[in-house]
């Protein structure tokens, strides 16, 4: 039976979810005040540069929070950003508890908000829901410590791991309520990746797509194109069908093509190559560096096996399988690239959860490198 400090929390987390691709390149946090099993207050953070989780419970629950606990997903803030501290906001209200999530893993930020708490006579307790908390912020955590984005790389498949048919056909290999799912995960996410070959064959607009034909966030989208051969028709360089495109191409294009793509708004980043093809390790360290947070790679085979096999950037796998046997001996498969020499030398993945989503499954792994 959970504890009443782990109900709290869940309810916190359940709260900091409602962030879920607005807070970039901030965390999602949530908060609750509550005296005993009462919920005073609850909140959480909507957007970068918006009022913290902690304050916007706060100023919720008013007179209320004197005397009361807070529980928040994350260690409180004990430095001026873009808002003040909200460990001083917690000592204004007179909040006399306080329950934490997980610590802040920023190593840029000077000073511990727990430490600073306690030591003004608040109780103040760590590690509550640790593991659930962490989880929520990979995308932050993986780029306040490295500087580059959480990548996450989506494929789905039949059951025999054929992506598409022999002659190139790939819609719809999975059903309805696993699109679904993967627009939700573009809603979620800063940018989205394909290659040429899958700009080529499937000419996607890369935009989310929400139930009850709701427009999403649309992530910015990224084309890897070596030689920029891909035709400036493609929707993924047109506005009117998704964000903003960055083409990541080899160092020395054809000048007048990359005057074309510009002039339809299109960045071009000319970028080191890894074995005849653009790298997107460079690719993702520039990403980084303009602060995206995560990038969902929905290439094709050979771009599948450039991210997990050769410049092994991926941090989660997540393999969409149909209940369907495709076929075909020149059928692309999940990975592609010339593989490797021996079945010894395979990537080891981690499966962290199988799950359904109608006659479909979800396998999402991590791969240990």
């Amino acid at each position: 039976m959970k504890t009443l400090d782990e109900r709290m929390m869940a309810l916190a987390l359940t709260q900091a979810r409602k962030g879920w691709g607005r807070t970039s390149p901030n965390p999602m946090v949530g908060a609750v005040v509550a005296k005993g099993e009462t919920v005073i207050a609850t909140g959480f953070h909507a957007r970068a540069g918006g009022p913290h989780a902690e304050v916007v419970a706060l100023e919720r629950a008013g007179a209320e929070a004197r005397g009361a606990a807070l529980y928040v997903t994350l260690e409180p803030c004990h430095h001026h950003g873009r808002t003040p501290p909200c460990t001083q906001a917690i000592l204004d209200a007179g909040i006399e508890r306080v329950v934490i999530g997980e610590r802040d893993p920023n190593p840029h930020v000077p000073g511990k908000g727990a430490e600073y708490l306690a030591a003004r006579g608040l109780e103040v307790y760590l590690g509550v829901l640790e593991a659930r908390c962490s989880a929520l912020n990979e995308f932050f955590r993986k780029h306040i410590t490295t500087g580059r984005p959480f990548v996450l790389l989506k494929s789905a498949a039949g059951l025999d791991g054929k992506i598409a048919a022999a002659s190139g056909h790939s819609r719809w290999v999975t059903g309805e309520k696993t699109r679904a799912y993967v627009h939700r995960l573009r809603n979620g996410v800063d940018a989205i990746l394909v290659g040429r070959g899958t700009a080529a064959a499937d000419d996607p607009s890369l935009n989310t797509r929400l139930p009850g034909r709701r427009r999403g966030r649309d992530p910015i989208r990224i084309l890897v194109d070596t030689r920029l051969n891909t035709p400036l028709s493609a929707r993924i360089f047109d506005r009117n069908f998704g964000g903003p495109t960055i083409v990541g191409c080899g160092p020395s294009p054809n000048e007048v093509k990359v005057q074309a793509l510009r002039g339809l708004g299109v960045e071009v980043w000319p970028l080191p190559l890894c074995q005849g093809r653009v790298s997107l390790a460079a690719l993702t360290e520039r990403l980084g560096q303009k602060g995206l947070t995560s990038l969902l790679i929905e290439g094709g085979s050979e771009v599948n096996a450039a991210a997990l096999l050769i410049e092994k950037i991926v941090d989660k796998i997540i393999f969409c399988y149909a209940p369907k046997i495709i076929g075909g001996r020149t059928a692309p498969t999940l990975v592609g690239g010339p593989g490797t020499a021996t079945v010894d030398e395979s990537l080891r993945v981690d499966i962290v959860k199988i799950r359904r989503l109608g006659l479909d499954f979800i396998v999402e792994a991590v791969p240990r490198y």
